[in-house]
């Protein structure tokens, strides 16, 4: 069901299915009635400490209820959320408080033997800053007042008070991973959040999902593409606070899990992990990733697990997703593309101009959608860079647009490097080494070179049980690309490092190789 705005879907469930399960976090599971009772209490709270609509409110937390409570709430009284991911580093986070200016943080206390004080007491020393409260239960403690005591401030207030919301308010600021320069919070409206979680949902076609969610809570993936999707299902959102793969396969199997939807990395990861044959995961329905192709070899392990596949494609922009796959994709397609184009949106491959480009041109994916990305905070240079005049989104994502609709992304613009004066795609490299029967993840980074300016240097992980040279690697290459494609380093690894979104963090690789001289 499509709501204007994200906080809708609760309030209607909290209705039509009031008993039905909402949330489950470490055993204790929340009713859709219970859900929506803590974010009006919250809510309420908010207006009593003085926070009006239009203010900032940051929170750093872990995956969990709080975080959906806590996001709904904002939300409600037409307040602006920023998420803090908790693996932040202290320069990191100060980055986001100082750019977006929030009036008041929530923080849990601790989480995976980190405490979060000291940063909270850095991140108050801010002047936008005003109150800072604890997320979590349990006694205040420094500068983290008890959430008990937050919500005392509500007490005096009630709904009535909640101001009246418009669909293109802002509701969201969403920071991008600044892999090519620094962070750029994206404002998202409410009905973009709203729209980009129905249209996840009503393409994924699966009554009551119950989906596991252990992505960070600020980023879209979470809030949408996950969590939202399943919200306004009427779902049961599991959360969990880590990557375990044996972790999500026990809750899979425990909690009769529907839905796996995570990065290719990840999903990779769970069909590596000695537990994968023997879990009984009979109650998934479909198996659901984005951003980019995962691997034909999983997409055959996956697809004997007798599931639907599923795969998309969007940004933190785009809200919505661009593509979507079809249920009758076969492996091949699903290996290789990231679906049709979106048919509420116009989506086109076009040129420098602007120009869409024929069929099996290459070219920049452009968007355009009424819930997008309104601008970026602070930052007007980067909104009319990626804004055009007449309302399309340009994603920096190069892609093909197939014959048969679909739209094979070839890379990231900003991941692109010129050897010898020639253009590089990272990704094409990518899916070639993991088409090697003896390769389970690939990823290819640039680095200086004295010669060509840039070259590729390839990192892999093996499949289980099994080995390969690098030079094996380096002929497996020349065999299928062009010679200024083909790597110049190969770097076997037993894992690499991810991001918290579970993709491979490619910046600590090249430092590493930097570092290293």
């Amino acid at each position: 069901m499509l709501f204007d705005r994200f906080f809708d879907a609760i309030d209607y469930w909290s209705v039509t299915t009031p008993t039905a399960d909402a949330t489950w976090f470490q055993g204790e599971t929340l009713t859709y009635r219970d859900i929506r009772d803590r974010v009006d209490a919250f809510a309420c709270a908010l207006i009593g400490t003085g926070i009006r609509k239009g203010d900032v409110v940051a929170v750093l937390t872990t995956p969990r209820p709080d975080f959906l409570i806590a996001l709904t709430a904002i939300h409600k009284i037409g307040a602006v959320y920023v998420g803090i991911n908790p693996a932040y580093t202290q320069r990191e986070q100060l980055y986001v408080v100082n750019d977006a200016r929030p009036v008041a943080i929530f923080s849990i206390a601790e989480a995976q033997s980190r405490s979060y004080h000291q940063d909270i007491e850095l991140l108050a020393t801010v002047d936008s800053v005003q109150h800072t409260w604890r997320l979590d239960a349990g006694a205040s403690s420094g500068c983290l007042m008890s959430i008990d005591d937050f919500l005392q401030y509500g007490t005096s207030h009630s709904p009535s008070e909640f101001p009246v919301i418009e669909r293109m308010d802002p509701c969201t600021i969403v920071y991008t991973s600044g892999s090519s320069g620094s962070p750029k919070g994206a404002v998202l409206p409410h009905y973009g959040i709203s729209y980009g979680s129905y249209c996840d949902a009503r393409e994924m076609n699966i009554k009551q999902p119950r989906v596991l969610c252990n992505l960070p809570a600020n980023h879209l993936g979470c809030i949408v593409d996950v969590q939202g999707s399943t919200i306004v299902s009427g779902g049961m959102v599991a959360y969990d606070e880590k990557f375990d793969p044996s972790e999500m396969l026990r809750l899979i199997e425990e909690l009769q899990l529907t839905n796996l939807q995570h990065v290719p990395t990840v999903l990779q990861l769970i069909a590596l992990h000695p537990d994968f044959t023997s879990r009984n995961l009979s109650s998934l329905q479909l198996v659901a990733w984005g951003g980019a192709a995962l691997p034909r070899e999983f997409v055959e392990i996956y697809s004997r697990r007798n599931v639907r596949l599923f795969t998309i494609y969007g940004m933190t922009e785009t809200c919505g997703n661009a593509t979507f796959s079809s249920p009758d994709d076969t492996v091949d397609i699903l290996a290789s593309t990231v679906g049709r184009p979106n048919p509420d949106a116009d989506v086109v491959v076009a040129d420098d101009n602007g120009n869409e480009v024929p069929l099996g041109g290459e070219g920049e994916v452009w968007y355009r959608h009424e819930g997008k990305l309104l601008h970026y905070l602070n930052n007007p240079t980067a909104t009319e860079q990626t804004l055009t005049k007449d309302g399309f989104l340009k994603t920096g994502d190069v892609a093909i647009r197939l014959p048969s609709g679909h739209l094979k992304l070839v890379g990231r613009r900003s991941e692109m490097f010129k050897s010898g004066g020639l253009n590089v795609y990272p990704r094409e490299i990518e899916i070639v080494l993991e088409s090697h029967p003896a390769i389970a993840i690939a990823a290819v980074i640039s680095i200086p070179h004295e010669t060509y300016l840039e070259i590729g240097a390839a990192f892999v992980v093996c499949e289980p049980m099994t080995t390969v040279t690098k030079e094996e690697l380096r002929v497996w290459c020349k065999e299928r690309l062009a010679g200024y494609k083909v790597p110049k380093s190969f770097f076997v690894r037993e894992e690499l490092p991810l991001l918290p979104i579970g993709k491979i963090d490619k910046q600590a690789l090249k430092k590493q190789l930097l570092d290293a001289g």
